[in-house]
């Protein structure tokens, strides 16, 4: 563990835990103090930002880091990747996000679109993750190849992600390229037992708050739908999953099932277990080491699975599941 990540558990022990360990979840008050807190990196030279935030932009309403050329720098094909932000289905933005997706876009040669859905509890589950199949659903009638897309998320926004995957599957869509998961928040009844077992040591959580959140998004939904807590879903005829969790997190089971539960159903899945790192460690690039290289294997999995997309017939591929700890 390097000193800035142990400066960034610090951290977030001292101002983000105390909020977790409250009885209620106050949402005002954590919009307000992320909005607060929110760090614009600046947009990575040679590209450009585009935000779609206007009522005329749905379904593609969020922000577009491309390329100022539209060309790819070194990989072919190039690569699409869909982002849903994290932040309990209730808080944070495409804006709060900005330094995972540049970090993600410039080391992938990738554009990104930042999807900007609907929060709690002013609309509750399923409104995100409709939007994040409408946005899908765009990409492909823009005339983006399938092939070339990944949906990537992080925290909620991971398991968004892994959600939108299984409602593609089901409905018969063409499924993207792959799925990038960075600590995904996969199941919203919280039975993992991590939620108990690292209660102690995350930093940035209380397992307790985790159920509390849960209830703003779902409403009078289960937690059980496995369009809400995808890792209840038959999971069988994915695309290729990489996964990333820190070996602290409360939510560590959140990918640890999700990862055994690919594998059963014969998709290949790689689930990085990152030794005491925080919830989305990668938001902290460039400042912590670790969030760096991070970000450099989850660019090296956007290139590897695109291409693979591109270049690999119909036929099923051979699943396989890697589980390494970092």
């Amino acid at each position: 563990m390097s000193w800035q990540s142990a400066l960034a558990c610090w951290y977030l022990r001292r101002q983000f835990r105390p909020e977790t360990l409250k009885p209620r979840v106050d949402v005002e008050r954590a919009r307000a103090l992320t909005e607060k807190r929110v760090w614009s990196p600046s947009v990575p030279r040679g590209w450009r930002l585009r935000e779609t935030y206007g009522a005329h932009d749905a379904p593609l309403r969020g922000e577009w880091l491309e390329r100022v050329d539209g060309a790819p720098a070194a990989h072919a094909p190039a690569a699409t990747v869909l982002y849903c932000h994290g932040g309990g289905y209730y808080f944070c933005s495409p804006r709060t996000h900005r330094s995972i997706v540049f970090g993600l876009a410039t080391r992938a040669d990738a554009r990104v679109f930042s999807l900007d859905y609907r929060l709690a509890p002013e609309h509750r589950y399923p409104a995100a993750l409709d939007d994040a199949l409408a946005a899908y659903r765009r990409l492909i009638a823009m005339d983006t190849a399938p092939e070339s897309i990944v949906i990537a998320g992080d925290s909620a926004g991971g398991g968004l992600a892994l959600a939108t995957l299984v409602a593609l599957r089901d409905a018969g869509d063409p499924l993207p390229a792959g799925g990038l998961l960075f600590s995904p928040w996969t199941d919203l009844a919280a039975a993992g037992a991590s939620i108990r077992g690292n209660d102690s040591v995350d930093p940035m959580f209380c397992g307790a708050a985790i159920a509390r959140a849960a209830q703003v998004y779902l409403g009078d939904s289960p937690a059980t739908d496995p369009y809400a807590s995808p890792v209840y879903a038959d999971l069988h005829g994915l695309p290729p999953l990489f996964m990333m969790a820190g070996s602290t997190e409360v939510l560590l089971d959140d990918s640890q099932r999700v990862a055994d539960n690919a594998r059963a159903a014969g998709v290949d899945c790689e689930f990085e277990v990152w030794k005491e790192m925080p919830h989305v460690w990668p938001m902290f690039a460039p400042f912590i080491p670790e969030a760096s290289r991070a970000l450099q294997h989850a660019a090296a999995f956007v290139r590897h699975a695109t291409s693979r997309a591109a270049n690999t017939a119909p036929a099923a591929a051979q699943a396989s599941s890697v589980i390494s700890r970092v």
